[in-house]
């Protein structure tokens, strides 16, 4: 007992040391304190020597390195005295201290002092020991317990040129121990465990050539053979572009085992036991053991292969993608299943992620095959050389592998009946470079991913992959950067994401930008990529660059195709047609057809529907980079481009060819206002960025004259305010143009509008502004517009009577000009004003004289305002035939002109007629019908469309009273009356209020 006694008292005083992490010590059980780092530092310098001295020189030197403290020795004395303090029991004589000092030297006794270094040491030796004796896993075992010692890195923070070379020295024992671990797991089979430690170890050692060795063996023992070649291929890369060199025998001979299938080589003796095939029968050769076939042109005993590369670490999204690649296929023929997309897009990670969901579906092998379509510097590999590696890892042997493509084809189908195979095939060219590589088993899959679409190809099942869409993108950087970091700065985040167009490869590089520079934000990143210009250079690092990838999809085209991808990228808005591209190409419409879908087939060109077509919006700033780079060859197209677009808003303004005095001659482009019209609302959500565009651009004249043109387009349409911004972002543009009726123009365009939008005010004042500049420029034509929109302004003001004196005067100057739609719409103006004056007879004369012109400009729009006008006399004198047959009329005539607005009023008006009549069926059929047309409206007008349905649904209340319906009357006046900003309408409100004192429930 007193003997125990004695031991657990020696343990308790026992001083220990660890150093294999931060710098701590204990006496016994007790945690002491050393000090400060610099302390700590003159700790270890003696600790990592025990039983030695080091002169006050050399301590300095290792602590302090070439800058010593300005005290000199002076300093190591307090240092001493304060960790003898620390680190010796209270009462302990200064001879007995654990440091010794004498003679100018200091040191620690080695007697009683434990170091977690010297027990690595010791259990490295032995775990070496272990695995020499053949105990491969007893090694596994004491290499685990010698690294558990290392408590993160050894030494850490400590100062001194000492400190950092044994911490240098102590990571490298670590990483050697590591090696050594997995090469034992290797021997021992268990692969899995040691492959992402491997990983690790040789991204952090990228020279090291013993480790990608083991690295390489780890990927060939769980089937990933192409992983294992392409790490080899990156390392010889590496070694030859940085340090001139090339790799040592050694790693050259995994190479070769990995390339011939050699297990033992690989994973040692006990690993090279084949596994037979399934049996097969066979016309010729000799039945070997179970069945199976060995006879000539048979595959030999085999293990299962998989080549498939690893499981992408970061795959955000794709789900829908991935239930159509894994949904069950056929299973008594060969699948086919194609993906394609633009670069970036993500093609190789869906694919491979998918392949490894279909593994155990494939008992046979999975195999890989990178076709090279789209790798710089890397030959692309024939379908000779694709067959005879494919034979060859199915075990066919190199003496039965034929030559020609013919044979090869043939083996290879032969080979593979008998086999269910997953084949897995990235970045195809062609379905040249495809068709001879398909297997013969019945269920087999072969999934091809490309950036062309393979129409030669018969696949089971196409996917063309499109950019992740907002949340997945915001995912993705989420991961890359830190879920906090990004939450921080959602919005930026959010606008980072739009800018990469939900590209995988966009989004990683920039991840890959902001992980490289933590004192980047997201925003410091958006702000660089805002210019198109900057965009694509920023989206590069290291070997990586977006732009890079989009050139070799261009380098691919034909000359005609790659002149045709150019000129896209100066399309001015996100999507075009046929005809857009054509004009700007200078080519006939059918050619530019073909040549389109041409390169929607290459996949840099979408198709978001049929007739349809955009760039993406990475893609369009590298077309249009191209495109700058060939002289001449930007200014025609944009000027072609941008001239269509004013052509056809002439083409379908209802103001008619003399409406436009000034700017380009037509082309001839459209035949109709019909067929304008529907060009027009084909690209209808663009028409106020194209204008945008062109302004940005410094097209001053294109900017006006487009502006002006759209405006009836936006006007019929009912999008108002998407006409103002149109002529907004032209208006600045307006003193700069050439053409100098554009600025007292565009702002009887915007005066226009205005009124529209409920803003009588100020359409009024601009107007003002517009007749003074048109009359500084002697400009009559505009200054009659100009009279006119004053005249209108007043009206919708509530004063009518001032609104004679300058519709009499614009009157005079449109007769004088001989303009039949600004007389006609003059007169229209001047009419409605002599009505509201209670003038019935002067309205009806100036609006059948206004009806007249119309009819003789031909323009619909302008036709049915006048017989409408004239309609409303006729509704007020209670003339009810005469209105409905004016109003039938005008309802025919401005559904043909597409004015939807002026059809629900007019049709509504129709109603009201009908009701007059006593056919109340009718009427609410008609206000029903004009209720509908209101929906197809924008919301962003909701003010005006709120103005004429709470007209339309006072008409129909007052026809559902007529029709003694009260209950639906007063739903439709109390909808009226809940409408949101309904007090903005007060003569709407007023009539609704009415109505409802008439039924009897106010």
């Amino acid at each position: 007992m007193a003997e125990r006694a004695g031991v657990e008292g020696e343990l308790a005083q026992r001083l220990r040391i660890e150093l294999l992490g931060p710098l701590r010590a204990w006496r016994g059980t007790t945690p002491l304190a050393p000090g400060p780092l610099r302390r700590q530092a003159v700790l270890a310098a003696m600790a990592l020597q025990p039983g030695t001295t080091v002169s006050h020189e050399e301590l300095l030197d290792r602590v302090w390195g070439p800058a010593p403290p300005g005290s000199g020795r002076r300093v190591l004395p307090t240092y001493v005295y304060a960790l003898r303090k620390e680190l010796d029991p209270e009462g302990t004589a200064y001879e007995e201290s654990v440091i010794r000092s004498g003679q100018g030297r200091y040191g620690m006794v080695a007697d009683g002092l434990r170091l977690d270094v010297a027990e690595l040491a010791e259990g490295a030796a032995q775990a070496r020991r272990v695995k020499a004796s053949g105990d491969v896993a007893g090694a596994v075992t004491r290499f685990t317990d010698a690294l558990a010692l290392f408590r993160g890195e050894p030494l850490a923070g400590l100062p001194g040129p000492y400190a950092r070379a044994e911490r240098q020295r102590l990571s490298r024992l670590r990483s050697a121990l590591r090696a050594e671990r997995f090469a034992c797991l290797l021997l021992l089979g268990r692969a899995g465990e040691a492959l992402d430690g491997l990983a690790a170890l040789s991204t952090a050692e990228p020279y090291d050539e013993s480790l990608l060795a083991l690295h390489m063996r780890a990927l060939y023992a769980e089937q990933r053979q192409a992983e294992a070649l392409n790490a080899y291929q990156a390392m010889r890369e590496r070694l030859r572009d940085e340090l001139g060199v090339s790799p040592g025998d050694a790693l050259v001979r995994v190479y070769e085992a990995v390339l011939r299938r050699d297990d033992e080589l690989l994973l040692g003796p006990a690993a090279a036991r084949p596994i037979t095939p399934r049996a097969t029968p066979a016309p010729a050769g000799v039945a070997g053991a179970g069945g199976a076939t060995v006879g000539p042109g048979a595959p030999r005993p085999r293990r299962p292969v998989n080549e498939l590369p690893g499981v992408p670490g970061l795959f955000v999204g794709r789900e829908r993608e991935r239930a159509v690649l894994t949904a069950a296929f056929p299973p008594d023929s060969v699948a086919v299943a194609a993906v394609d997309g633009i670069a970036g897009v993500g093609k190789s990670a869906l694919i491979v992620r998918a392949a490894q969901d279909l593994r155990e579906r494939h008992p046979d092998g999975c195999l890989f095959v990178d076709l090279r379509a789209h790798s710089p510097g890397r030959h692309r590999p024939s379908p000779q050389r694709v067959l005879r590696r494919l034979l060859r890892t199915i075990g066919t042997a190199d003496s039965e592998v034929p030559a020609g493509l013919d044979e090869l084809t043939a083996a290879w189908r032969a080979a593979t009946g008998p086999l269910r195979l997953l084949l897995v095939l990235d970045d195809a060219l062609d379905s040249a470079q495809v068709t001879p590589l398909l297997p013969a088993g019945p269920g087999s899959l072969v999934i091809v991913a490309g950036r062309r679409r393979l129409t030669g190809l018969d696949a089971d099942r196409r996917i063309t992959l499109e950019p992740l869409d907002t949340d997945d993108a915001r995912t993705l950087l989420g991961r890359l950067v830190g879920e906090e970091r990004a939450a921080g700065e959602g919005a930026a985040t959010r606008e980072l994401a739009r800018l990469c167009g939900g590209l995988p490869l966009a989004l990683r590089i920039a991840g890959t930008r902001l992980q490289t520079r933590p004192a980047w934000t997201f925003a410091h990143l958006v702000g660089r990529m805002a210019d198109d210009d900057r965009r694509l250079g920023e989206l590069s690092t290291g070997e990586r660059s977006l732009e890079a990838a989009f050139r070799l999809s261009y380098d691919q085209l034909t000359p005609a195709q790659q002149h045709g991808f150019r000129v896209l990228g100066l399309t001015p808005a996100a999507e075009f047609d046929a005809l857009a591209s054509a004009v700007m190409l200078g080519r006939p419409v059918a050619e530019t057809e073909r040549m389109l879908e041409s390169l929607v087939d290459t996949s840099l060109v979408q198709q978001p529907r049929p007739g349809r077509y955009r760039l993406h919006d990475l893609v369009r700033v590298h077309a249009r980079r191209l495109a700058e780079a060939v002289p001449g060859e930007a200014g025609a197209a944009r000027d072609a481009v941008l001239r269509l677009y004013t052509e056809a808003g002439r083409t379908a303004s209802d103001w008619g060819s003399h409406g436009f005095p000034t700017g380009p001659p037509p082309t001839g482009a459209f035949t109709d206002p019909a067929a304008a019209s529907a060009w027009l609302d084909a690209a209808d959500t663009d028409l106020a960025d194209v204008v945008g565009h062109a302004a940005a651009l410094g097209e001053a004249d294109h900017a006006c004259w487009m502006a002006e043109a759209l405006a009836d387009h936006f006007v019929r349409r009912g999008r108002y305010r998407d006409g103002r911004a149109a002529l907004e972002a032209a208006l600045p543009q307006a003193d700069r143009a050439a053409d100098r009726r554009m600025a007292p123009a565009l702002r009887n365009c915007v005066g226009l509008v205005d009124i529209l939008l409920g803003d009588a005010a100020r359409a009024r004042t601009t107007f003002h502004e517009a007749l003074r500049l048109s009359r500084r420029r002697a400009d009559r034509r505009e200054e009659a517009r100009a009279l006119s929109g004053i005249g209108a302004a007043e009206l919708n003001a509530g004063r009518s009577d001032r609104a004679l004196a300058p519709l009499g005067t614009a009157v005079g100057l449109a007769r004088l000009m001989d303009d039949e739609w600004l007389l006609a719409m003059a007169l229209c103006l001047l009419g409605t004003a002599h009505r509201i004056l209670g003038r019935p007879d002067d309205a009806l004369r100036c609006l059948a004289e206004s009806a007249d012109h119309a009819e003789t400009n031909g323009r619909p729009a302008m036709i049915s305002r006048a017989l409408g006008s004239a309609a409303e006399v006729h509704l007020e004198l209670g003339r009810f035939a005469e209105a409905a047959g004016l109003l039938r009329r005008a309802a025919d005539l401005v559904q043909r002109s597409g004015d939807v607005p002026l059809t629900a009023i007019t049709l509504s008006m129709l109603g009201t007629a009908e009701q007059g009549a006593g056919n109340l069926e009718a009427a609410m059929a008609l206000h029903h019908d004009a209720l509908s047309r209101l929906g197809s409206l924008p919301a962003s007008d909701e003010s005006q469309r709120t103005r004429m349905e709470m007209e339309i649904r006072g008409r129909l209340g007052r026809t559902y009273h007529a029709a003694g319906r009260v209950r639906e009357a007063n739903r439709e006046f109390r909808t009226v009356l809940a409408f949101p900003g309904s007090g903005a309408h007060p003569a709407q409100r007023a009539s609704a209020l009415a109505g409802l004192r008439q039924t009897g429930t106010s």
